[in-house]
């Protein structure tokens, strides 16, 4: 029997394809600052730490921009959450609630990072002596933070598809048949892959970036810097590549369930996971076959553009999986489920959507027509 009665489902208060649409999309504007934070802002203490002169700069240049990143990145972020809560609330909220203690840490955890992350700032700004060995432990405690929370995440969201261990952690997490709220998803053989899958996609992200920051915005950095940022940027492209293709293998052919892994390789989704197993190689090569010659702006936009487009691919193939994972319990979007459109909020979403993109393409345009002075100021 079902944990959950899924004979009456609620009203979905907009077309379900829409819910569909919106909450890949806000994942992929999501994830760009987010992978940055995840996996960036480790390798750029990394770099600050132990790295030579150039690598210096680089760790010092991401962690000044990183208090904006992890802004925009929060930001980004509330649109997947609140469509994933929308549709799949039935599966969503039992899970969370099941790690609720760790769940609602995630919001502790993300001031404390935050908050680290202009302290470190202040520090790089302030030069050499500002750098004191305390605000460089609060960096690195800021990382840990950003991982643990995908850590979290990366459990609930493996735990919404897993609901065959709902009862097995509600007996062994509960007190008269209540949550106490302490359980995770360890013993979930998804969990893991998927959790060091999303940190290779990070370091692709992060080398990405790299490249999109040092032709676009590095105006102030000579040509050796340039050159080492290059070649770094490919390095670490292809080790975000080596680590995604194995993390993605483990995750598909040694945890998919037999039913998920007939969908995934029946025609025509072959074709997109084909493309999802292939595409954290798209980054390296770009960068690689520009190698020899010095990373135009146009370049750099290449790389930064296949990226996103990466990332959006693999949000699709996660959400083809997730649909087909939770058809045991209820099936997100079924005809049968009755769609109550809210027009309201609707046309209020749609209305703030549009504007903040026409912002950032503004932005961005301001950006792309200034020259060198004015990018620097």
């Amino acid at each position: 029997m079902p944990p959950i009665d899924a004979t009456s489902l609620p009203a979905l208060p907009a077309p379900f394809w829409f819910i569909q649409f919106f909450k890949v999309l806000g994942f992929t504007l999501h994830a760009v600052p987010m992978n940055l934070w995840y996996a960036g802002a480790l390798v750029a203490l990394a770099a600050y730490a132990f790295g030579g002169d150039e690598a210096r700069r680089w760790g010092s240049r991401l962690m000044l921009q990183m208090p904006i990143i992890v802004a925009v990145g929060i930001n980004l972020g509330i649109v997947p959450l609140l469509f994933l809560q929308v549709a799949y609330a039935k599966a969503f909220y039992p899970a969370t609630i099941l790690m609720a203690w760790h769940w609602m840490g995630v919001i502790g955890l993300l001031i404390a990072a935050y908050a680290g992350v202009y302290v470190y700032a202040s520090a790089v700004r302030g030069g050499g002596e500002a750098m004191t060995p305390r605000k460089r432990a609060v960096g690195w405690c800021s990382a840990a933070c950003f991982v643990a929370i995908g850590f979290l995440f990366a459990n609930a969201l493996s735990l919404t598809t897993n609901s065959s261990a709902w009862a097995d952690l509600l007996e062994r997490h509960g007190t008269a048949g209540a949550a106490t709220g302490t359980a995770l998803n360890v013993a979930d053989p998804t969990l893991w892959p998927r959790w060091l899958l999303m940190f290779g996609f990070a370091l692709i992200t992060t080398a990405a970036w790299i490249a999109f920051d040092t032709a676009w915005l590095a105006v102030r950095e000579d040509e050796a810097y340039r050159r080492w940022a290059q070649k770094f940027a490919l390095r670490l492209a292809i080790a975000g590549a080596l680590w995604s293709t194995v993390a993605g293998t483990w995750y598909v052919f040694r945890t998919w369930a037999p039913e998920v892994h007939s969908e995934m390789f029946s025609f025509p989704l072959i074709f997109l996971t084909l493309l999802t197993g292939t595409s954290p190689w798209v980054a390296p090569a770009l960068l690689w076959l520009g190698r020899r010659s010095d990373l135009t702006r146009a370049a750099a936009a290449a790389v930064g553009g296949a990226q996103v487009g990466v990332l959006a691919v693999n949000g699709i193939s996660r959400q083809f999986v997730q649909n087909f994972e939770l058809r045991g319990l209820f099936q997100p979007g079924v005809s049968h489920q009755p769609v109550s459109t809210d027009w309201g909020p609707l046309v209020m979403f749609l209305a703030v959507f549009v504007a903040g993109v026409g912002v950032l393409a503004w932005l961005f345009a301001q950006l792309a027509k200034a020259g060198p002075a004015d990018r620097t100021a």
